[in-house]
């Protein structure tokens, strides 16, 4: 495929001798070099409608350019607003991703659109290419991996039941405001009370005190819900011009109402009833409704959703699983094992893992399927004998181990994965894979300028 611009078109006289700069050109080399990339991600944006020329308007952005685009946003952490400033703005970046001229840029809503088109699957291919091309120049082959996981926060607020509560009735009467104003659909606003009662509630000293305005909370948000139940019903028996409107807001309160009901639900078990509500069964926003809760030992409560992850020798990430649920991580161990026989058609020589993973089973399968060497962390009455062919073995590979921790640090510093700023799991499971192929390249293309 033709490049961008030329090899070292970043280094003309016009341009800084920086070393982001230098980054940006080892990256444009690395997609230049594997063509297969941009066709990768052509498809997601071909299947979804994005590369279509409008007869009206602006053209549709190229997979290139997306790509590119969603690579410098992962990268920075820009907003998207901030994406399409600085790529006006900065001579290098509009060079990377391909713009000639600062008026080319795109607005926010158009680099939001196509980015968000690129799916996980195509990011995991993604990936496979770039560790292919790194096993090509003898990087990264495999052969020494190590295993952990982390979480990446939603984007929410803490979630408590007066907040939840008070979101339902502030997302149903946003909707239902806009279906009285364009057809005269029933509705009394509830919010100011709504808000009323939340603060009674965050202002208590004693559990006791909340009890009432928690009452009327939930009394409110049940008025509001019924208010969009019937507003349901007159919606969909709309005709004539506005029908696609009142279908679209009737869509939206489809969408919001067994949510609601659930939250009302869950508040009266936990608050008024004293039950301790699993946290499967919780609901924890309205907005990111497929948000995990997630313990971890005795270090906090997390929300969003756990990722496993699986680096190389080479600093690079090879693998990278979006779980459901909050899985123990003995039972993660195989199938991150197995993965790596589909990537690169064998198991590890060597691998090592956090001490959560441990367990009989575990070591014994990883040795059947051709590990060596299988080090925890903690052993959890595993003999280092059983686990590596030689004792000082057991001490190299738990202090490798010990790198995995520096890279999601990285990733949640750098890249962004610290808490996803996307909407819906879909897209929850493109951010991450956004940001790991995004610091894939940035540190396959440092290890390239070395």
């Amino acid at each position: 495929m033709r490049p961008i611009f030329p090899a070292l078109d970043l280094f003309r006289d016009d341009s800084l001798p920086h070393e982001h700069a230098r980054e940006l050109e080892m990256i444009d080399r690395i997609l230049c070099d594997n063509p297969t990339i941009t066709r990768l991600v052509w498809k997601d944006l071909q299947d979804q409608g994005a590369s279509r020329h409008e007869r009206r308007g602006r053209p549709g952005l190229s997979a290139d350019v997306t790509l590119r685009a969603a690579i410098i946003k992962q990268m920075t952490g820009f907003s998207y607003e901030d994406l399409a400033f600085h790529l006006a703005d900065s001579l290098s970046y509009r060079r990377f991703v391909g713009f000639a001229h600062p008026l080319d840029v795109p607005r926010k809503s158009a680099l939001a659109k196509n980015i968000k088109r690129i799916s996980e699957a195509t990011w995991h291919e993604v990936n496979h290419v770039i560790l292919l091309y790194a096993e090509a120049r003898g990087i990264e082959d495999g052969r020494k991996v190590r295993i952990d996981a982390t979480v990446t926060e939603s984007n929410i607020h803490h979630p408590t039941d007066n907040a939840l509560l008070l979101d339902c009735v502030e997302a149903l009467s946003r909707i239902l405001g806009r279906a009285h104003k364009s057809f005269d659909v029933p509705f009394h606003n509830r919010c100011r009370r709504a808000k009323h009662r939340h603060m009674a509630i965050v202002n208590a000293k004693r559990q006791a005190q909340r009890i009432k305005p928690y009452k009327e909370l939930l009394k409110v948000t049940e008025d509001t819900i019924c208010f969009a139940v019937q507003a349901i019903g007159r919606l969909c028996d709309k005709q004539g011009p506005m029908a696609g409107l009142a279908q679209r807001l009737a869509r939206e309160l489809e969408h919001y109402v067994p949510l609601a009901r659930q939250v009302v639900e869950q508040t009266r078990r936990r608050v008024l009833n004293q039950e301790s509500v699993p946290a499967e069964e919780k609901l924890v926003s309205i907005f990111e409704p497929h948000t995990d809760i997630i313990r971890k030992d005795n270090r906090g409560t997390y929300y969003g959703h756990k990722v496993t992850l699986t680096g190389g020798a080479s600093g690079l990430v090879l693998d990278w699983v979006v779980e459901e649920g909050n899985p123990a991580d003995s039972t993660l161990l195989i199938r991150m094992l197995e993965r790596q026989q589909d990537l690169y058609g064998h198991y590890p020589r060597q691998a090592s893992a956090d001490g959560g993973f441990a367990s009989k089973d575990n070591l014994r399968y990883a040795k059947a399927g051709g590990v060596q060497d299988m080090v925890f962390a903690k052993r959890r009455g595993l003999a280092v004998e059983d686990m590596v062919t030689q004792t000082w073995i057991y001490k190299a590979l738990r202090d490798f181990r010990a790198g995995i921790e520096g890279v999601i640090s990285f990733l949640k510093r750098v890249f962004g994965l610290r808490r996803c700023t996307w909407s819906g799991r879909p897209s929850f499971a493109s951010y991450v894979g956004a940001s790991i192929v995004s610091a894939n390249l940035l540190i396959l293309a440092r290890h390239m300028m070395a």
